[in-house]
């Protein structure tokens, strides 16, 4: 059974950093696109960002400069760093590996951590 698991939430100020994990079994990690979304109440869930298997990674405007993502293949997990948080970064935070064998496409979600940033 595949899973998803992060780790790292919780409540910071402004200003302030968090880094997220995110842990997906060994049996796909090293072949999945490892994203990060987010989910504010009452609105929908948006990326964040991605990291390719070649380590290519793609940002959302609003967190660009702020936010990094990165993998450890060899731990099965990967990160993202957020810096300078805003208010308007409090979210539950969702991690996704996106399995693709034989070009069929398997999403993998983890349960979400909640991110707080205080004014």
């Amino acid at each position: 059974q595949v899973q998803v698991v992060e780790s790292g939430g919780g409540l910071v100020q402004a200003g302030g950093s968090l880094r997220l994990s995110c842990v997906a079994s060994e049996s796909i990690f090293s072949q999945s696109v490892m994203s990060w979304y987010r989910q504010a109440p009452g609105k929908q869930r948006k990326l964040v960002a991605s990291i390719r298997r070649s380590g290519s990674t793609n940002y959302a405007d609003s967190v660009k400069g702020r936010f990094t993502i990165s993998r450890d293949n060899a731990k099965n997990t990967a990160y993202l760093q957020m810096n300078s948080l805003k208010p308007e970064d409090t979210a539950v935070y969702y991690c996704k590996a996106e399995y693709t064998p034989l070009n069929r496409q398997h999403d993998y979600w983890g349960q979400g951590t909640q991110v707080t940033v205080s004014s």
